[in-house]
């Protein structure tokens, strides 16, 4: 699977260059905005900067985390949602430094994530801003890293600072993974993958040759927010709507109306935020939508769900969504983000494969109304680089149809990991090498080609194998969230754990609805629904299911539900308290 497409217009090799042209060239154009949302009902406030304030914010940070660091330091930016981290970002490059872009430590669940990535980064400053100063301050301690305030550092700070020489093969920031099956790992992007890869997504989804406004919500510590939010948009002198993941949260119907407020909208979420939308937005706040001139939709979830996209079309398809807005695309962190994207205004591509067959590593076709069968959504194709399915073991590329792993090969892959070996990742060869010379970037991912088109399946590491036989969890969950109503939609988590035997048994943890009340619930009827559902379309026993309350499965910093850290709750009897059947391990 190839692609490459012509380079973009200018082809600067790093975005601070980028950020320069565009200041220079077109002053007064906006640049950056976002929307504030200070009460609960709030229509937004709208914070904006043109590109030659940004350029001087830039120099500004830039000078001054130079004048506190030396070169090829880490710089980890805390700050909240908004336009100082994109500031600080930039301006953190821009002084040859290494940004970490994280989130401040008032993110609920995720402080012992932040302190383990601060003790592996070791940054030399932090950037924040007076909102957030306290709690970093307090967070860090004493003899932390020093501290930078962004938006008390005067613009004077920048007027006779020289841009620092940046080389397109020196890491520009540290992405960590999102943890969601190991801990996290910082993959380091240099300054001509994170270029690349903007360029590569601008062009998968058409963007290159005509306007567009990104429009975005997902936190820009995360590699999709970043590049979709602010990689792209620099590197195509574009405009881009930022807005809070709480404010989207709390009233989901907020970022619908910024997709109406803006022409050529772009935009990405994951799985549930579409199924979130169609949940809770009224028919009220419908009627003022006017959703025609949105370009694309991006989702990257693994999976995406064919049904998830359906819901969301024919929900809002009288507000004007064109059905051919969503854009499965799949992609990961230590590729930068981006590898394979459906193009807009392509029909969804669906794949009804036999759920037994595809346990045994083959994509064999099945009826789509089989309650045995799985349904899958293409990925599309290559953006702009190399991806072949090899087998996991034998590293050798498998042909259309079967399962394997997915290596993917192009100028967007990161350096590897920081502090980590990281051979055996990013510099994998193939048994065989005509069969694609050079190093190559294994995944992880488990996938197959089918009609051109990438199909994903699961995670290597997150197999469930019970008596031989493979079981993807994703597929479990859909099964155990669709067996019973009460429990909560993409809340759940299936995994192994070793049983009595010396094999392993399959284990569920779900959370119940917020709508349902535990002390209420018929918890045994529950259990039975799931354990019938899941033996019934998978042939597979579960050994224990266990109900948790509205937020207790964890999820990474990305929003997924990080099974790896579920299991590891679960094995430690975390959940012994909960509701649950009696374990039959």
């Amino acid at each position: 699977m190839d692609s490459r497409r012509p380079p973009l217009a200018p082809a600067c090799p790093t975005l601070p260059e980028y950020v320069r042209h565009w200041a220079k060239t077109t002053p007064d154009r906006r640049a950056f905005t976002f929307v504030e949302h200070p009460a609960p009902h709030s229509r937004g406030i709208h914070r904006t900067l043109t590109w030659r304030r940004l350029d001087v914010r830039v120099r500004a940070l830039a000078a001054r985390l130079a004048d506190e660091s030396g070169p090829g330091d880490r710089v980890a930016l805390l700050c909240p949602q908004g336009t100082e981290y994109v500031a600080a970002f930039l301006a953190a490059l821009s002084a040859g430094l290494v940004a970490v872009p994280l989130y401040t430590p008032g993110l609920p669940g995720h402080a012992d994530r932040l302190a383990g990535v601060l003790a592996d980064a070791r940054p030399s400053v932090v950037v924040t801003t007076s909102r957030a100063r306290d709690e970093v301050r307090d967070f860090l301690g004493a003899g932390g890293p020093r501290i930078v305030v962004a938006d008390e550092v005067p613009d004077d700070d920048g007027l006779d600072r020289q841009p620092a020489p940046l080389a397109p093969g020196a890491p520009a920031y540290l992405q960590y993974t999102s943890g969601s099956t190991r801990a996290p790992a910082g993959v380091e992007i240099s300054h001509g993958n994170v270029v690349a890869n903007a360029r590569q997504a601008l062009a998968a989804y058409g963007l290159d040759t005509r306007p567009m406004t990104s429009v975005g919500w997902l936190p820009l510590y995360h590699d999709m927010g970043l590049v979709l939010s602010v990689a792209a948009p620099v590197a195509r002198g574009a405009l881009s709507v930022l807005m809070d993941p709480a404010a989207f949260l709390h009233e989901p119907v907020r970022w619908l109306r910024l997709l109406a407020a803006h022409p050529h909208a772009v935009s990405a979420a994951p799985n549930f935020a579409y199924d979130y939308c169609v949940a809770t937005v009224t028919a009220e706040q419908r009627e003022s939508l006017r959703l025609d001139r949105v370009t694309a939709l991006i989702n990257g979830s693994e999976p995406v769900r064919p049904g998830t996209a359906d819901r969301f079309h024919a929900a809002f398809a009288d507000q004007g969504l064109a059905p051919g807005t969503h854009c499965p695309s799949y992609g990961l962190a230590e590729a930068t983000v981006f590898v394979c994207a459906a193009r807009p205004g392509e029909p969804l591509s669906r794949f009804a494969l036999d759920r037994d067959a595809l346990t045994a590593g083959k994509a064999l076709p099945a009826r789509p109304d089989d309650p045995r069968a799985v349904l899958l959504t293409g990925c599309g194709t290559p953006a702009g680089q190399r991806v072949r399915v090899a087998d996991p073991v034998t590293r050798v590329p498998l042909p259309e149809g079967e399962v394997g792993e997915i290596w993917v090969q192009g100028p967007n892959v990161g350096r590897g990991y920081w502090n980590r070996d990281s051979e055996e990742v990013f510099g994998a060869e193939f048994a065989v090498a005509a069969a694609g010379p050079g190093r190559w970037l294994r995944t992880g991912d488990l996938g197959t080609v089918l009609e051109g088109q990438l199909v994903v399946t699961g995670r290597l590491k997150d197999l469930i194998i019970v008596d031989g036989r493979n079981h993807y969890p994703q597929d479990v969950e859909a099964s155990a969230q669709e067996a019973h109503e009460a429990v909560r939609r993409d809340r759940l988590a299936a995994f192994a754990v070793p049983g009595a035997a010396g094999g392993e048994c399959a284990v569920v943890v779900a959370e119940h609805a917020r709508t349902a009340h535990l002390a209420e619930l018929d918890v045994a009827a529950l259990v039975r629904a799931v354990r019938g559902a899941v033996s019934a379309r998978h042939g597979l026993r579960l050994a224990d299911v266990v109900v948790v309350p509205p937020g207790t499965v964890p999820r990474t910093s990305s929003g997924k539900v990080s099974r790896a850290l579920t299991r590891a709750r679960y094995l430690e009897g975390a959940y012994g308290g909960q509701a649950r059947t009696g374990a039959a391990i």
